[in-house]
């Protein structure tokens, strides 16, 4: 299929870093359309995402905190807390981004509202761009915004994918305790120490003792007034359950509202400067990809090979669990993490069928597969990170590869265990 080999290629270049990120996706979306294997509706499909403008507004934001001060202001607060380890850093940037995914629904928001914040930390810390603590510090952020939050219910799209289709196709009604109770301890809590860990590994560094700062004294009028939009933007995106605006819009308004005149927050000449627009080509190749997949069938396509060949029988308990986990996370390869609850849940009734285990257990066995990233590119919010934090492809591939040993040899047998003790087995 045209489809397949051309995503092939595609991730191929993205994973290896053969060429520039932005390069690829231009790339992807001038041979999808040239060798017609996807209308330029499909192949452009990115520009029409809210992921890639909510990327366009967060590089506006976070070039204004920048030029403000008012991100270096929010660091130099938050760095006695944070302590002068880099480890302490690590673990506080994973907690940050864990605890604010409680009362922030909007992955992207969380990403948008926190990366600028962790970036002037770095700079505080001594760790100036392309220093392995400065790449560090931003994957931790990206990578844990997503992962973690995957355990908490309203926190992340799959999880809401997978609650609204469990409801839809199968009358099962997913509640709040129930899922955080299951999930979070291991998935969770356990995931986000692997993470901290394995950033700690592989970009080790050591952070530099700041040079005293001169007395900021109070705040300047450029800061006071992205303080406001920030303030604005964060309340619509604590309270999107109420409005349902979407997070893209709101940070995308809060950039727009950066630029307009009389708050000037960014001339034009900066913005023509400063801003990465290369970033916006790349997250729009990423969604242009997984529209392609999606509509040539290649996700049915893989979902069934892989449902072919999985060992499934009553009775085999762990073995079920493990390649029920294991083909939602391949699944995320071909249709990035959103995808997975769309395709899998609709064939939860015949999986439980066959591996004798109960319906509510099998549909839970998603949210083992979609939390566990094997690439980076399968999550649009893992994605959009990366750019803000000026992070590659393949810095953050070998950090989700790292985090994907422990998971496979420790998490999911725990996981069984746990999931033993809840009850969710048939059986003492």
């Amino acid at each position: 299929m045209h489809a397949g080999a051309l995503a092939f290629f595609t991730i191929g270049l993205w994973a290896t870093g053969a060429m520039p990120e932005h390069v690829t996706a231009l790339l992807f979306m001038t041979l999808a359309v040239l060798l017609k294997v996807a209308p330029p509706g499909v192949a452009f499909a990115g520009f029409e995402a809210t992921a890639m403008w909510l990327v366009f507004g967060g590089l506006i934001i976070g070039t204004v905190m920048q030029r403000t001060g008012l991100g270096e202001r929010l660091a130099v607060a938050i760095l006695p807390l944070f302590g002068a380890s880099y480890t302490r850093a690590l673990a506080g940037v994973a907690a940050v981004a864990v605890a604010l995914a409680f009362v922030m629904p909007s992955t992207m928001g969380r990403i948008i509202l926190l990366m600028p914040v962790i970036l002037a930390l770095a700079d505080r810390m001594g760790f100036v761009e392309g220093r392995p603590g400065r790449t560090g510090m931003a994957v931790t952020l990206a990578i844990t915004s997503f992962m973690v939050p995957c355990t908490i219910l309203p926190a992340n799209v799959p999880n809401m994918v997978l609650v609204g289709a469990a409801e839809a196709l199968h009358g099962v009604t997913l509640t709040y305790g129930q899922y955080l109770k299951l999930h979070f301890p291991i998935t969770g809590l356990l995931k986000a120490v692997c993470i901290v860990l394995a950033v700690r590994m592989l970009f080790r560094d050591r952070p530099v003792a700041p040079a005293p700062l001169p007395g900021r004294g109070p705040m300047s009028l450029d800061e006071k007034k992205l303080s406001v939009i920030l303030a604005v933007a964060l309340g619509f995106w604590v309270t999107d359950f109420l409005h349902g605006i979407n997070a893209g819009w709101i940070g995308m308004a809060a950039g727009v509202a950066c630029l307009l005149p009389g708050i000037n927050l960014l001339p034009a000449p900066a913005f023509a400067k400063e801003v990465n627009f290369a970033s916006t080509l790349y997250v729009a190749g990423i969604l242009g990809l997984g529209t392609m997949v999606a509509q040539s069938g290649v996700g049915a396509l893989v979902s069934g090979g892989l449902l072919s060949i999985l060992p499934l029988q009553p009775g085999a308990d762990f073995t079920n669990f493990v390649s029920l986990s294991a083909s939602a996370a391949l699944l995320a390869l071909a249709t990035t993490f959103p995808g997975v609850p769309a395709v899998m849940t609709p064939l939860a009734t015949d999986l439980a069928a066959a591996s004798g285990l109960p319906l509510l257990t099998v549909l839970m066995t998603q949210v083992i597969g979609f939390s566990t990233v094997i690439l980076p590119y399968q999550a649009p919010p893992i994605v959009v990170a990366l750019q803000l934090g000026r992070v590659r492809m393949g810095q953050a591939a070998r950090v989700s590869l790292a985090v994907l040993v422990p998971t496979i040899l420790l998490l999911v047998p725990l996981n069984y265990l746990w999931w033993r003790f809840l009850g969710y087995f048939p059986g003492p």
